[in-house]
């Protein structure tokens, strides 16, 4: 059974960690090497890097800053963005990189997830799926829609998809993990999307990290109880430091939830 993840994120734009709500208004947070660094240091379980607007770009993921984001942790480290084929996951894995997210070219090419899974391992691959509520949608087998509608190129573009069935197809097709963010949630901070969360377990029996709507302690333990919900992603809560991990770790931990120790822990202190 895998212990609870607790999961920095650094969307990175132009060379620079980024946030905002609902996916605009973006504001810069910070250098994503000091950040991973700072992160990594008080006990992140592991850290996603999200290169926001490399789809958009039609570019792949920065590289370089995923070597040097790679050699400030000895965490597991996550990349997404604009990654579309099996060299420029090999390319980034060997850069530092432990998995890889698809998510556009994954739903353009769903092959690909297929592929990706079987030449790396599905213990490499992530799919990241971008979520908001939309009405009367179908799923891809033409049946009534769960209400949820998938999104992609950061969230700008509808692709008609239904984000349950997506979930299964990508399951279906290798991936390891499901990496779920609210649209709706996101950079709110009134809680996940619960009811997201509950469709996507009950759906498939991979690994959910929740992303979206993080803005209490609270708001981790509730979310960690849902069944195959193994993490929990946070941004500007940790970015602005209204909430530190080891203080977010003690209190998981106060209700019962068995956490991975961090390095303060570890040093006694």
């Amino acid at each position: 059974m895998l212990l609870p993840r607790i999961i920095p994120c650094l969307d990175v734009k132009d060379g620079r960690t980024v946030k905002g709500v609902q996916f605009e208004d973006l504001r810069d947070v910070g250098s994503p090497q000091e950040l991973a660094h700072r992160y990594e240091q008080q006990g992140a379980d592991e850290l996603v890097l999200l290169d926001i607007t490399a789809t958009l770009e039609a570019r792949a993921a920065m590289i370089s800053i995923v070597r040097e984001v790679a050699g400030e942790i000895f965490v597991p480290l996550t990349v997404g963005g604009g990654i579309d084929s099996l060299e420029r996951i090999e390319r980034l894995l060997r850069a530092g990189a432990d998995k890889v997210s698809l998510n556009s070219a994954a739903l353009k090419d769903p092959d690909l997830v297929s592929r990706a899974a079987k030449h790396f391992g599905t213990q490499c691959i992530t799919v990241a799926i971008d979520v908001k509520r939309v009405a009367d949608n179908k799923s891809s087998e033409g049946n009534d829609g769960s209400g949820f509608g998938v999104f992609s190129h950061g969230g700008t573009r509808a692709t008609g998809r239904d984000a349950i069935a997506w979930a299964k197809e990508a399951q279906a097709r290798g991936a390891g993990e499901l990496l779920a963010t609210s649209m709706d949630c996101d950079g709110r901070q009134q809680g996940f999307d619960r009811s997201l969360l509950v469709n996507l377990a009950e759906a498939v029996s991979v690994p959910i990290v929740a992303s979206g709507g993080a803005g209490e302690m609270k708001h981790f333990f509730e979310v960690l109880q849902i069944p195959r919900v193994t993490g929990a992603l946070a941004a500007s809560l940790f970015h602005d430091a209204q909430l530190s991990i080891p203080q977010l770790k003690s209190y998981l931990a106060e209700q019962g939830m068995k956490v991975r120790r961090t390095h303060k822990d570890e040093a006694g202190l």
